[in-house]
């Protein structure tokens, strides 16, 4: 990333933290770190931010929002639950650092109201296109629990490159063993 240089700090921050999350994972971050990835001073990000779960808070509500547009995307494309859990999993090998920050509310401010309202809408994408394959209300809970699972493990190497394909492919397979 090149340095910040009178434009949006607040997104280049942002964009240090997905560097910084790449290099070291989220938790091993720093105000410090981020500014000298920016380019900035230590006060560039602590204006924009506060402090790191500041920072962290953002990304996550970011990141929600991100989501909440690949899964809007997938069900208008498709209407095929199915693609919205390779949406889902798709989001997660391209947004690897937001994936890890969302899912981990110990790092953030989980009472933000923008957090909040992304991630109710992407929750909301995510069960009414369980509802409409089935009624069972713990369908949606199933359908994200084996789309989450599947992208965590692939993100962190837990699978052997023999039990799949490309993570599209096989976030395809395993969502039609659910709904198919």
């Amino acid at each position: 990333m090149s340095p910040y240089h009178h434009g949006d700090l607040r997104r280049a921050v942002l964009d240090a933290a997905i560097d910084a999350i790449g290099d070291h994972g989220p938790a091993g971050i720093s105000i410090r770190d981020l500014a000298r990835r920016a380019g900035v001073s230590h006060a560039g990000p602590v204006h924009h931010f506060g402090d790191k779960a500041g920072v962290l808070t953002a990304l996550a509500a970011e990141g929600f929002e991100l989501l909440a547009d690949a899964l809007a995307a997938a069900d208008a494309d498709t209407q095929d639950f199915v693609e919205v859990g390779v949406a889902y999993v798709r989001f997660a090998m391209d947004h690897p650092a937001h994936f890890v920050v969302m899912f981990s509310p110990g790092l953030y401010r989980s009472d933000d109201a923008t957090l909040l309202t992304a991630r109710a809408r992407a929750g909301s994408l995510l069960t009414s296109g369980a509802a409409a394959v089935s009624d069972d209300d713990m369908a949606g809970v199933a359908a994200w629990s084996l789309m989450h699972g599947f992208a965590n493990l692939y993100l962190t190497g837990a699978l052997r490159a023999e039990q799949l394909e490309d993570p599209d492919t096989a976030a395809r397979a395993i969502a039609r063993l659910l709904f198919h």
